[in-house]
C-alpha cells in the first residue's frame, strides 16, 4: 500500500460527519417528497386537516396555526356562531318568560328553574309528583303539569326531554319494580304520556329514566335522598336549517 492510498484511508476514519451528512441528505429528500405529496392534495382537503389537528390541539388565539379559509367556508362558520349567539339570546327571553310564568302560577319554591349552556332545566320533587314507591302521577302532580302545559305551548320551538331520576336506596323485597331504573323510566314516561293526553306535539318529547345517576346531593341523609329524587324538564330550542 502506497502512502497515497495510506492518508485516503486514514482521512474517511477520521471523518464521522459523513454519516451525519448522509442522514441528513436523506431527510432532506424525504421532506421535499412530503412537500411535493402535499401539493397535490385539494385545497378544502388540506384545510379541513390542518383545522381538525389545530381543533385536536386545543390552539386558540395569538399564535395558534391559521389557515386562510375560503369565503364560502369562512361565511358558513360565522353563520353557524350567528345562529347559535341568536339562540342563547332567544332562550334568555324564554327564561325570563318561564320566571314570570310560575311566580304568576304560584309555582315558586315548587318548581326549580335554572339555564344552562342554552337548556332551560325545570326541576321537580320527585314527592309532589308520585306518592312515595310509585309511579302515578298523583292529582297535585297532574295539576302542576296542567299548569306547565300551558308554557310549553306558549313556546312550540322548545324540545322537552323528561328526566326521571332517583336515590341510592332500592326498592323494598317484594316490589313490583325491579330496580331504580324502571321507577326513573316509568315516572319519566307517565309525565310524558299525560302531556300528551294535554295535547304536547310528540315530536317534542322524550322521556329517560337516570336512577341515582347524577345525584344533586351525595346519598347520605334523609333530607339529601329526598331532593335527590326528582324529574327534570330539559327545554332545547329547536332550530331550523335555512
Amino acid at each position: 500500500m502506497n502512502e497515497e492510498q495510506e492518508f485516503d484511508l486514514n482521512q474517511e476514519e477520521d471523518a464521522p460527519w459523513l454519516t451525519t451528512f448522509a442522514d441528513l441528505s436523506m431527510l432532506l429528500l424525504v421532506f421535499f417528497i412530503l412537500l411535493f405529496s402535499m401539493s397535490s392534495l385539494k385545497t378544502k382537503t388540506f384545510q379541513e386537516t390542518i383545522l381538525s389537528i389545530r381543533n385536536a390541539l386545543g390552539k386558540q388565539g395569538k399564535g395558534s396555526l391559521k389557515v386562510p379559509l375560503s369565503e364560502k367556508s369562512s361565511g358558513v362558520a360565522v353563520d353557524a356562531v350567528r345562529r347559535y349567539e341568536q339562540m342563547l339570546e332567544e332562550q334568555q327571553k324564554a327564561f325570563a318568560d318561564l320566571q314570570y310564568f310560575y311566580t304568576q302560577k304560584g309555582l315558586e319554591g315548587i318548581v326549580g328553574a335554572y339555564l344552562e349552556s342554552g337548556k332551560i332545566i325545570l326541576r321537580l320533587p320527585a314527592q309532589v309528583l308520585f306518592k312515595s314507591g310509585d309511579v302515578n302521577l298523583t292529582e297535585q302532580g297532574k295539576k302542576i303539569i296542567r299548569d306547565l302545559k300551558e308554557f310549553f305551548i306558549q313556546h312550540p320551538d322548545q324540545k322537552i326531554n323528561i328526566i326521571g331520576y332517583t336515590d341510592n336506596v332500592p326498592p323494598k323485597p317484594g316490589s313490583r319494580f325491579k330496580d331504580n331504573w324502571e321507577i326513573s323510566a316509568l315516572r319519566a314516561i307517565n309525565v310524558l304520556r299525560y302531556l300528551l293526553k294535554l295535547g304536547i306535539e310528540p315530536s317534542r318529547l322524550t322521556a329517560t329514566g337516570f336512577a341515582d345517576l347524577n345525584p344533586l346531593y351525595p346519598n347520605n341523609t334523609p333530607e339529601h335522598r329526598a331532593k335527590n329524587r326528582r324529574v327534570e324538564f330539559v327545554l332545547e330550542k329547536m332550530i331550523k336549517p335555512e
